[in-house]
């Protein structure tokens, strides 16, 4: 059996609804600069943490996932501001 990892299971699937916000937020809403960074920092998230899994060392490792977990706190920053300013609403 292989062995998933949930974190990486769940920043990637979290990465796809990223860029689908970005496309609906673009293309429905034609906002572009908050769906650019957002994007950005969403879809950071997962490529850090699956980049941390190869770290050569223990340090390395660490710091990959600390950088996955800044960029979960500035995509949770963009997605706030989002939501305040009306372009998304609580159930998206």
């Amino acid at each position: 059996m292989i062995y998933k990892n949930p974190l990486l299971e769940k920043s990637l699937h979290f990465a796809a609804r990223i860029v689908k916000l970005y496309q609906y937020l673009s293309k429905e809403k034609k906002e572009t600069i908050i769906s650019k960074q957002i994007v950005r920092s969403g879809t950071s998230i997962g490529a850090n943490a699956n980049e941390a899994v190869y770290g050569v060392s223990q340090a390395d490792f660490i710091a990959k996932l600390q950088i996955s977990l800044k960029e979960t706190a500035e995509t949770e920053y963009w997605l706030r501001l989002l939501n305040l300013s009306g372009y998304i609403d609580d159930k998206q």
